[in-house]
């Protein structure tokens, strides 16, 4: 194949299917109760220097509790996919968590304004940046998940984020029309969060996928945070609403409101109150500290962080409003 440009961004992860393969031919894929609280799955699953992805869409369906667990166990060192992150970049980066990145859509938190932490963390210098568009990203989970080492798209041609990109530009074998690679992308841990799931790991989301279906096939380990269990008799009454199989898990955190202080469709809005607060904190390093510890580092769980922010009369709060949209 004759390629005729590509970008110098670095590749963080192995695009080869054959060395992926190697590893999920001895994932254990039986149906085994894979329940375990959150800090347990953290320990156990999340290491220093493994690349992380995250399911959800913005603020949307976003696993925070579990990023509040990474941060509280110290991980670092760690790869991180930013693909479509505000919230979730947002805590992993006043942590510290990653020291490299494939940059999407990051530091802006959507409507709301821009991460100031997010913001001074890549440009620290701390940092290594590979750029890429949200659909790149998309395409890269989707060649994962199909066991192909890149997939051709017709996207970033033309632009500068395909020079800091790690992709390259080749002619189509069979139309000599030019077409952008895409590489595989394996992430060593995806978390996702869930509305429910069984005891096996089989789970049902409602709205938008994203990328999550193919970032759970893709990811060498994943583990499901989760609205609420529901029983595995309730998953095979209605076994086409499961979009996530039992098979690719390897563990289930119930964590009611494990996207708060986002938002969970249909469940319950996000706490814009809260948000802005982070936003707006983070833009002193002292009282930002005394906030992290406050709002992480001092709170066993997600449970405590909640509490500490309008506990149930804020969850009662955020439900009727998610009701009345």
């Amino acid at each position: 194949m004759n390629v005729l440009e590509q970008g110098h961004g670095k590749l963080f992860m192995d695009p080869d299917p054959d060395n992926a393969r190697e590893f999920f031919r001895k994932k254990k894929r039986k149906m085994d109760n894979k329940v375990m609280d959150l800090k347990t799955a953290v320990e156990k699953f999340v290491n220093d220097g493994d690349y992380l992805a995250i399911g959800g869409f913005g603020a949307n369906r976003t696993p925070v509790s579990a990023c509040h667990e990474i941060v509280r166990q110290g991980r670092k060192n760690m790869g991180f996919a930013g693909h479509t992150s505000t919230h979730d970049m947002e805590i992993l980066s006043a942590g510290k968590v990653y020291n490299r990145i494939d940059v999407a859509y990051v530091v802006g938190l959507e409507a709301r304004g821009l991460s100031t932490c997010s913001r001074q963390y890549l440009e620290s210098g701390h940092v290594e940046i590979t750029e890429w568009s949200n659909y790149s990203l998309t395409a890269r989970l989707k060649a994962a998940a199909m066991g192909v080492p890149y997939i051709p798209v017709r996207n970033l041609m033309g632009t500068d984020t395909l020079k800091y990109s790690a992709a390259k530009i080749a002619d189509c074998p069979f139309t000599g029309k030019k077409l952008t690679l895409m590489p595989a992308l394996y992430p060593d841990i995806a978390i996702i969060h869930v509305h429910e799931a069984d005891i096996y790991g089989n789970a049902r989301f409602k709205g938008i996928a994203v990328s999550d279906i193919d970032l759970a096939n893709a990811a060498k380990r994943v583990i499901i945070t989760t609205e609420r269990l529901i029983s595995h008799d309730e998953i095979t009454r209605d076994p086409s609403s499961t979009r996530i199989p039992y098979y690719v898990v390897d563990a289930v955190c119930e964590e009611p409101f494990g996207a708060y202080p986002g938002t969970m469709p249909y469940e319950y809005f996000s706490d814009e109150e809260h948000l802005k607060e982070w936003l707006e904190v983070e833009k002193d390093s002292e009282k930002f500290q005394v906030f992290l510890k406050k709002n992480i580092y001092d709170c066993k769980d997600h449970e405590e962080y909640i509490s500490r922010n309008g506990g149930a009369k804020k969850r009662r709060e955020l439900r009727a409003k998610e009701m009345l949209l």
